[in-house]
């Protein structure tokens, strides 16, 4: 069985990680705007040189301080075995990244026995850090010096919640789900669609309330999943299910909206099964 890092280990990681998703977010600032060259990867996403050099500065980053440990990367893919496994994003949102807006981020997680354990979210266009250690809380950071703890809103009831979408169109295949989401659109208080990093930072330091997502990989939401847990919200599937690395789904929120919108989700889907099963 492997052993349970200690928190002396995981804040030392968290600083290398924080140093390294700062240093790939100034890489990727000297890229910004400046039209750089577009390639598509065979999975149809976009692709450029600062993912590429950004991944490479964390990698080498992990490598030198964790020689023993794992790192799984968007652009690079996975390099070694163990029990410590590191999720790098360097460029997640590269299409906002291509077309000039600041909706991208650095992602940068540490899973310690299929279990995520630490966080780092580096939006370094957009002006802010949050990052998280399992045990030690979420801090959210817009200038150097300045970083503080957040919690997720105490927010109990649907119809005072803000609710933001991400990646909704897969949802459309799924008519049960789809039904139960335009119920719940119906009767949140607000919807918007931020987005990527963007909603997930503002579900941990109480600016919202709910985030439904669909269509993402475990590289995109591994450090925010940390990060919202210890703000003290809950940070699932659609199914509820734990996160693993075949996550493809999200439902983030705070505690109470969490458990209210899973059932309303099971049930749905319930419903629809035994209706398929009356055919």
């Amino acid at each position: 069985m492997a052993s349970t890092p200690d928190a002396a280990f995981l804040d030392h990681a968290l600083a290398v990680a924080l140093e390294a998703a700062r240093r790939a977010g100034r890489r990727i600032m000297d890229h910004f705007g400046q039209g750089v060259a577009v390639e598509i990867k065979p999975d149809a996403t976009p692709v450029t040189i600062a993912d590429r050099e950004a991944e490479d500065i964390i990698r080498n980053a992990l490598k030198h301080a964790f020689p023993d440990h794992a790192i799984l990367g968007e652009e690079r893919g996975r390099e070694g075995e163990g029990e410590f496994l590191w999720l790098v994003d360097p460029l997640d949102g590269t299409k906002s990244f291509v077309r000039g807006t600041p909706f991208f981020s650095t992602q940068i997680a540490l899973m310690h026995a299929g279990e995520l354990v630490l966080g780092v979210s580096h939006a370094s266009a957009y002006g802010e850090t949050m990052w998280a250690r399992r045990g030690g809380g979420a801090f959210f950071e817009e200038t150097p010096l300045d970083a503080r703890r957040v919690e997720v809103a105490p927010t109990q009831v649907l119809c005072d919640a803000a609710l933001s979408l991400g990646n909704i169109k897969s949802l459309t295949q799924d008519r049960a789900r789809w039904d139960a989401l335009g119920e719940l659109v119906g009767e949140v208080n607000r919807v918007r669609g931020y987005g990527d990093f963007c909603h997930y930072h503002l579900l941990a330091r109480g600016a919202l309330d709910l985030v439904i997502e669909s269509d993402v990989n475990i590289l995109d939401i591994a450090a925010l999943a940390v990060i919202v847990r210890e703000a003290g919200g809950v940070f699932t599937d659609l199914d509820g299910k734990e996160l693993g690395l075949g996550t493809r789904s999200v439902l983030a929120a705070t505690p109470a909206l969490h458990a209210v919108v899973r059932a309303r989700l099971q049930r749905r889907g319930g419903a629809r099964s035994a209706a398929a099963g009356d055919t």
